[in-house]
């Protein structure tokens, strides 16, 4: 079933540009007009560098979700062919060489995410808004080099490639030509899908934005057509930091990897400065109930705005039911009320008690190692049922669990609920 909601614009671009998304575009003014008046297909790249999407695609899912919503076709690209290579933009280092064999397996990964949130053909057709999702490995693995270099290479310059950020910003530590060949993969995309599809206009983060000009030169030589290209702000918090890393790496949009309860938390503890922005990103309230939200005039109010903020964005993501139960659990740790059923739960034996604080929190995951542990507990950011824990020799035993239980509390954001079996 398709996502829809009230549509508060007279098209998609104006929705985009008001609620802080767009970034860059390629004739604008026309591409404006295009999107207002007319139903174009176009196409978003996922390379399938893990098992997993990351709170960081979420950009590029909300963008897609409301231009289909506004009668917009989404092509959602797999990288299984680009993936082989590795994208260098915003890169200071070569991304890890992977199996053909794990790529498949993410992108099938990926596949089964964005059924949440794009509604897509059911029986192959190439027709109407609906979604299809396609992957580069069919064209681009079997290419014959020669060929592809006489057809397609002799269409970029180097000089004028080496301009571009995602190469200019590698030259000090050196770049392989293997990567450097990421830009042409990505400009033949385009021009595949541009001749398979009638896809004019390719989207992504802003980082992408030298890729997508490529393709929409080499559409211009190839095809003598016009097509468009259009980059978003890339997800970063108030301090310039890239949006969607916890303190255990990756916040993950499988629920495997990531619990909703962890989702739930993560957004409920962004920064103050954040919420409206992330309101306006990352959920599909309307625009004023997210401006009225960010700008709480005191500590409840945006406190309020940021419960609201994670609740939709699990719900989003989850379903309702899991944001129905994160939030529960928040509120029995912030309030004393709720249900903490959701909270990330370990089971141990009561054999194992005794257990050293040091062990508990890297048995839980919450440390590295003992030594990290060592260095958060001597910190003063470890607290076991509200009660600071200052010696790193302290133990756990029995009498601390109430009800079976205690409640292991890292830093101001995470939260371990430990049980007896």
């Amino acid at each position: 079933m398709k996502f829809q909601y009230e549509k508060e614009y007279d098209s998609v671009f104006d929705e985009l540009k008001d609620r802080g998304y767009f970034e860059a575009a390629t004739d604008e003014e026309e591409l404006a007009e295009k999107l207002k008046n007319e139903k174009l297909t176009f196409y978003c790249g996922f390379d399938a560098t893990a098992d997993s999407l990351t709170v960081g695609h979420l950009i590029q899912i909300m963008v897609m979700m409301r231009m289909q919503n506004y009668g917009h076709r989404p092509i959602a690209l797999l990288g299984g062919g680009t993936t082989m290579i590795g994208d260098p933009s915003g890169r200071s280092d070569m991304r890890m060489v992977m199996t053909k064999e794990r790529i498949d397996h993410n992108a099938d990964c990926f596949y089964k995410q964005f059924q949440r949130f794009l509604e897509f053909e059911n029986d192959g057709e190439d027709s109407g808004d609906k979604a299809i999702m396609v992957n580069n490995g069919d064209w681009l693995l079997n290419l014959p080099f020669v060929d592809f270099l006489r057809d397609v290479g002799s269409n970029f310059l180097v000089n004028e490639m080496l301009k571009k950020d995602a190469y200019k910003n590698r030259m000090e530590k050196g770049l392989t030509f293997f990567e450097f060949s990421y830009m042409l993969l990505q400009s033949y995309d385009f021009l595949e899908l541009f001749r398979r599809h009638n896809c004019t206009l390719e989207i992504g983060g802003s980082d992408q934005w030298s890729n997508i000009i490529g393709g929409y030169d080499l559409i211009r030589k190839k095809e003598d057509e016009k097509v468009y290209g259009m980059t978003f702000k890339l997800l970063t918090t108030a301090d310039g930091v890239k949006m969607g890393k916890s303190q255990k790496g990756a916040v993950w949009l499988d629920e495997k990897k990531t619990s909703a309860y962890e989702l739930f938390q993560y957004m409920r503890n962004v920064d103050d400065r954040d919420v409206e922005k992330f309101l306006l990103m990352l959920t599909f309230l309307p625009t004023d109930e997210c401006r009225r939200l960010g700008n709480g005039k005191d500590a409840k109010e945006i406190n309020h705005a940021k419960e609201v903020l994670a609740y939709e964005i699990t719900k989003l993501i989850h379903g309702e039911e899991k944001a129905k139960e994160a939030l529960e659990a928040s509120k029995a740790l912030f309030s004393g009320a709720g249900d903490e059923s959701a909270m990330p739960t370990t089971e141990i034996e009561k054999e194992e008690l005794p257990m050293g604080i040091l062990t508990l929190l890297t048995k839980l995951g919450l440390t590295k190692s003992n030594s990290q542990a060592r260095d958060s507990v001597k910190g003063g950011g470890v607290s076991i049922n509200d009660e600071k824990i200052t010696d790193p020799r302290f133990e756990i035993n029995e009498e601390l669990f109430e009800d079976g239980k205690i409640i292991v509390k890292k830093g101001k954001k995470t939260f371990h609920k430990v049980t007896i079996k």
